[in-house]
């Protein structure tokens, strides 16, 4: 955890980011910040499906896009959509701690019983359905797999500014990724 950056006040936002809509959500969601009104969204914030966490922001502040693992790889229409008609010019990659998408080959028992269970599958179609998507959406430590992403999505994206972040469930605070 030495390479996350805590923002405890304004003065721990970086230079780069403050005063633009990424420190404003940083600000919002740690800082507890007053919501403003707005009528557009000023970012984009690419974040993890799990309920387990909430973005403390204003209505109408973002677009967001949640996946497994804030995996963006497969979201590039949307991320596009959000910069060319939306207008964003900033984006929060946020990913967490203790993500399910982290040795998807642990769950994969859990997730054949749970589709054969909940969903009525056979076991051949949930075990062919494991096999064949885990690796696309498995992303190894959540730390690490922002940081692949972030240059990945800023080479596609070069007029965008990118932020890496990542959420901790037990406290419920964003940190800023260091990336050096």
């Amino acid at each position: 955890m030495d390479r996350l950056i805590a923002i405890n006040s304004k003065t721990d936002i970086p230079e780069q980011y403050r005063d633009t809509p990424i420190g404003l959500l940083l600000e919002y969601h740690n800082l507890n910040r007053p919501f403003e009104t707005y009528s557009t969204a000023q970012l984009l914030i690419g974040m993890c499906m799990d309920n387990r966490k909430h973005m403390h922001i204003p209505d109408n502040f973002s677009f967001i896009i949640r996946t497994g693992g804030a995996n963006m790889r497969y979201s590039e229409f949307k991320i596009s959509f959000a910069v060319a008609v939306g207008g964003v010019k900033q984006i929060a990659l946020i990913g967490h701690n203790r993500c399910g998408m982290v040795n998807l080959v642990s769950k994969k028992n859990q997730f054949i019983e749970g589709l054969i269970s909940n969903a009525g599958w056979t076991k051949e179609m949930a075990e062919d359905h494991f096999m064949n998507y885990a690796p696309m959406f498995e992303i190894g430590n959540e730390i690490d797999f922002v940081l692949s992403e972030v240059p990945r999505l800023r080479k596609r994206y070069p007029k965008v500014q990118i932020a890496p972040m990542l959420y901790l469930v037990e406290d419920n605070r964003i940190y800023l990724i260091r990336e050096d």
